[in-house]
């Protein structure tokens, strides 16, 4: 069974889709979720989802980690034709997970108490991202 979350994004940021995934599990069994994000700009994380702090602390992490191709300490970027946020994301996508594997049980994620499933945006401006989404029935 398969389907794809569009996730609508307003610039940098963590964006949850928990509720989306485990709606569309409803009513299924046993088996394994597998998430995979369609862009090579954006991520996937399994995070805390009881604070906010976490998802901004994250987001202000990874931004001094890897800065804007405008800043000098970026000069070496080559690929700059997209915007100085672009090779920053594309460095950001290749050191964060850009697919999640979840255990499914009775329908519902195995998830802990406080995870949650985000889509991490790495690209200043607004996206229609989408997450291809496949489950695999123990059955």
């Amino acid at each position: 069974m398969q389907t794809e979350f569009h996730i609508a994004t307003q610039g940098a940021g963590i964006y949850e889709f928990t509720r989306d995934a485990a709606h569309w599990l409803t009513g299924h069994g046993d088996g394994l979720l597998t998430l995979m994000v369609r862009h090579t700009s954006a991520s996937l994380l399994i995070q805390e989802n009881a604070d906010v702090d976490v998802q901004v602390d994250l987001g202000a992490f990874f931004a001094r980690l890897v800065p804007p191709a405008d800043r000098p300490e970026m000069s070496y970027l080559t690929h700059v034709l997209e915007g100085p946020d672009d090779m920053p994301a594309h460095i950001k996508a290749a050191m964060l997970p850009v697919s999640l594997a979840i255990p499914v049980s009775g329908g519902r994620m195995r998830l802990g108490t406080w995870q949650g499933i985000y889509l991490f945006e790495h690209r200043t401006a607004p996206h229609d991202r989408r997450v291809a989404a496949h489950f695999l029935s123990d059955r």
